[in-house]
């Protein structure tokens, strides 16, 4: 982070403001723990924070602390349009592009408050005041433990502070599986833990939780999944119905796609989400090596997000979106 940009952080805090933190649509762990765990930081410093969140989060982040603060835009948008308008100072975390927050996107545009982005995704666009972003984090809230340390406050980072920080990371790093966990990445957690942080409670209620819908639900996506082998490819689909069979609830498809990588050979795999809501099939897509997902998902499927790790999305029917994402693998070079 540029000594500039710590200095016009420093100026911003230096007083008690009214400030608001925004994750992107649909928050995610890094989402959640991010902008909780600077909740809390500011909470320390004087300031008067409040999470607003695009929509619900998933049931298996509710247990993070200061959870249940969390205003949603969706649930209530007169009174956390107010909060944000009233807001002296703006973070968004763990997203660079406004259109991330869906709906909220129109009331942010109109705001004349200093916005400050911490992020980790390629390409962030200028729309924040102050800019600390970096694509070599595996995490936003690893990145959120720099920035803290970077305005001197690194004795501020409790055990509460770093269960936030440390859900993050688990989640963004793959469980400490992905190629930007670094050596740096693991001190950080060796920190965190002499804390106090539980490393061994967090994963068991991230992902030793489900549901017994959830697990038939998985069970589906696995019977719906192809390989095309000689393209070194996986995915799988589920349908809005199948989702309703299932009672599916938010978050219960997280994850789902990389089980097309643990095949042997599969280098790029994917799953298609229909939701008829929003009359949309929702993309996530993930790599292994070189193959950069973040870039065929912008190119066709207006997403992006990470080389090996991102999302887009389909406005045609579900047959018509796998039968477009068939052609374009067959013309890959992986």
């Amino acid at each position: 982070m540029k000594q500039e940009d710590i200095q016009a952080i420093q100026l911003l805090l230096a007083t008690p403001k009214k400030i608001a933190i925004i994750p992107h649509r649909n928050p995610d762990g890094d989402a959640m723990g991010s902008t909780l765990g600077l909740y809390h930081f500011l909470l320390k410093n004087n300031h008067h924070p409040i999470v607003v969140s695009p929509n619900e989060f998933p049931d298996f982040l509710a247990w993070l602390p200061g959870s249940e603060t969390v205003k949603i835009f969706e649930k209530d948008k007169k009174n956390t349009t107010k909060i944000l308008e009233e807001a002296e100072l703006i973070f968004t975390l763990d997203f660079n592009a406004l259109h991330r927050v869906g709906e909220m996107e129109k009331v942010l545009e109109k705001l004349t408050v200093p916005f400050v982005m911490i992020d980790h995704h390629l390409s962030p666009d200028a729309y924040a005041t102050v800019t600390y972003s970096d694509t070599a984090f595996g995490s936003t809230c690893e990145m959120l433990y720099h920035f803290i340390s970077f305005l001197g406050k690194k004795s501020e980072i409790d055990k509460t502070i770093g269960t936030c920080i440390y859900t993050g990371i688990l989640t963004d790093s793959g469980s400490f599986r992905f190629p930007k966990t670094t050596g740096t990445t693991h001190r950080i957690i060796a920190d965190l833990i002499d804390l106090g942080v539980e490393n061994s409670e967090i994963p068991a209620l991230l992902f030793d939780n489900s549901s017994f819908g959830k697990l038939q639900l998985l069970g589906r996506a696995l019977q719906n999944m192809k390989v095309l082998a000689e393209h070194k490819t996986a995915y799988t689909t589920l349908s809005q119905k199948e989702l309703d069979g299932f009672e599916h609830v938010k978050g219960d498809t997280e994850g789902i796609v990389n089980y097309g990588l643990s095949i042997k050979g599969i280098v790029f795999a994917a799953i298609f989400i229909e939701n008829v809501e929003e009359k949309i099939i929702k993309i996530s897509f993930r790599s292994q090596g070189d193959f950069d997902v973040n870039l065929f998902a912008r190119e066709y499927f207006k997403g992006g997000g990470h080389c090996n790790a991102a999302g887009g999305k389909s406005e045609t029917s579900m047959e018509e979106t796998v039968k477009k994402f068939e052609n374009l693998v067959s013309k890959l070079k992986i």
